[in-house]
Order: structure tokens, then C-alpha cells, then sequence
């Protein structure tokens, strides 16, 4: 079977583009691995509609269900490799499957990279946060705790006293700091702490703080993880030619979100825009209007 429309990545932007394209009533197959960024946060608090927050995983069960509910389905897999076939694509699924297409759409996102302390991820979206333009404001008054890498966490901690004056930031890689990030640090009070992390200290979903290698107890409130480095998810988008930033981020069109290679759309934090679940969903109506419009002109041809 050939689909309308192939979308890879089965996170925010891929399932509001399958919801949209299903009710088009097109066919549509979302190939996603169950491994993403909305998979391990456990609240978003800045989203029209969830005032008190909402998980993940739960506008993923959502999503699903409701794109289901319109005829789109769904294969859990890792896409490995994608090539042009005729006028369409040929995609090959990471145990040999292969599944064809007229149309695709990249939405697989970026994986944050976050030490491995088996404590700190309950508390993901709950008291410890990634993007402080989603979530500082849950840092405000508080005594927060930044863990990072060198100047990426620096960063961090400056940006985030917006929102409190009381910042410790643990260089837990010991990675350098620039003098002007030094500097900065101090200006603002920012307490600077050069010491590896053992592991989080955690009640459930709530931070308490980190325990040193040293054996030093920090305690704080709320934390933030900023080690720079993240993966960014464009290799298939390589193999299609797709034209990428020197980040890795994919290029779009920023009215159709369509790349540089016919009949390949791009939508979520793989593209190069703020990373935020509601542009995600924005991304993914988008694009899907206009795979839309594209197998309507086939039709009409």
C-alpha cells in the first residue's frame, strides 16, 4: 500500500498534522518510536486550555486516539533510512519493514540531553524544566538550581534571573565558563559551583536539590538542566537532501512549511524556530493543510 502521506515522529507536531490530515480523509500512516521530548516531560504549563499543566504522554494518548478515531494509522518503529522512489518515498523501518509514500512529513523532533539520574526524571515539566520561555515563570521567587555544562548552563542561570534572585548553577561537567559569563554570574549573585553531580534528590516529582561527588548536600526548590548539545533529529532529512542549518535544524518554508525537496514537509522543534509545544501544533496544522492542497493539485491535474 502507497500512502497520501507518511509522518515520522508521532509527537505534538505529528499528531496534530495526522489529526488534520485524517480529517481530510486521507491515507495516513504515523511511524513513531515512542522516544521523544513530549515522552519524558511530565507537565507543560503554558498551553491554551490546561491551566493547572498537562503531561506529555497525555496529549499524546489524546492525539492518538483522536487520529485514530479519523482513519490514520499508526506503526511504532524507528525509521532508519528514507530514499526517493519514482515520484514518491520509500522508507526503511530499523527491522527491515520498508513502507511507501507520495508524501512525507519530518516531524522527529530533538531529545534534550539530560544526566542519566534515575530520581531527576519524575520531576521533568514538574520542578525541573528545560525551557525557561516555557517555564520560568514556575521558577519565580524560588530558590532554582541550574545543572549544566559550562557556558550553555551559565546562559541558563543568567537568563533565568528574570524570575529569582536566589540561582545556584552546578558546572556538573566542569566544562569552561567565558570570563564575561564569569563576570556576569557574579554581577547577579549567582552562586557558581565547579563539583560533579552523584545523583538528584527527589520526593516523587518534587526536587529537593543534588548530591555532590563531594558528598555537599544543594538544596533548592526548582531546577533547570542546560548542557547544550541536544540531538537534533534530521538525519532522514539528510538522506533527502532536505536543507539543513548548521545547527541541524531543517529549513522551511515558513508559509507551508515544505523543505528545499518536493513533497517533503518539516514541522515541530526539528524546524528552526523557538521550540514550544503550541508552535508544534501550529507547525503540524500547517504543514498538513498543505500536503492537503499538494494532493488536491495531483488530483486535479
Amino acid at each position: 500500500m502507497t500512502y497520501d502521506c507518511i509522518i515520522i515522529g508521532g509527537g505534538i507536531a505529528g499528531l496534530q498534522a495526522a489529526i488534520q490530515l485524517g480529517r481530510y480523509k486521507h491515507r495516513v500512516l504515523v511511524v513513531d518510536s515512542n522516544h521523544g521530548r513530549s515522552t519524558i516531560c511530565k507537565s507543560y504549563h503554558n498551553i491554551l486550555g490546561y491551566p493547572d499543566g498537562v503531561s506529555g504522554q497525555e496529549l499524546r494518548d489524546i492525539g492518538r486516539s483522536h487520529a485514530e478515531k479519523l482513519g490514520v494509522e499508526f506503526k511504532l518503529g524507528k525509521a532508519e533510512k528514507a530514499e526517493k522512489k519514482g515520484s514518491g518515498f520509500k522508507i526503511t523501518l530499523e527491522d527491515g519493514g520498508q513502507l511507501e509514500s507520495e508524501r512525507l512529513l519530518l516531524s522527529t523532533g530533538v531529545m534534550d540531553r539530560i544526566p542519566e539520574f534515575p530520581n531527576l526524571y519524575p520531576t521533568l515539566g514538574v520542578s525541573v524544566y528545560v525551557c525557561p520561555d516555557c517555564d520560568g515563570y514556575e521558577i519565580k521567587d524560588k530558590r532554582t538550581i541550574v545543572i549544566g555544562s559550562g557556558n550553555p548552563g551559565a546562559n541558563m542561570a543568567v537568563t533565568l534571573s528574570y524570575w529569582t534572585d536566589e540561582l545556584v548553577f552546578i558546572n556538573h561537567e566542569k566544562k569552561e565558563v567565558s570570563q564575561e559569563l564569569m563576570d556576569k554570574l557574579r554581577e547577579l549573585n549567582i552562586e557558581y559551583m565547579e563539583e560533579s553531580i552523584a545523583e538528584a534528590i527527589a520526593d516523587g516529582p518534587n526536587i529537593q536539590g543534588f548530591l555532590l561527588e563531594n558528598g555537599k548536600r544543594v538544596m533548592g526548590e526548582r531546577g533547570f538542566t542546560a548542557f547544550g548539545g541536544n540531538e537534533v533529529k534530521s538525519d532522514l532529512a539528510k538522506q533527502l537532501g532536505v536543507e539543513r542549518l548548521e545547527n541541524k535544524h531543517i529549513n522551511v518554508d515558513s508559509r507551508s512549511k515544505m523543505t528545499n525537496v518536493k513533497n517533503v514537509w518539516a514541522a515541530g522543534d526539528v524546524v528552526a524556530h523557538s521550540e514550544q509545544v503550541t508552535i508544534a501544533m501550529g507547525d503540524g496544522s500547517q504543514a498538513a493543510i498543505w500536503i492537503h492542497k499538494s494532493i488536491l493539485a495531483e488530483e486535479n491535474k
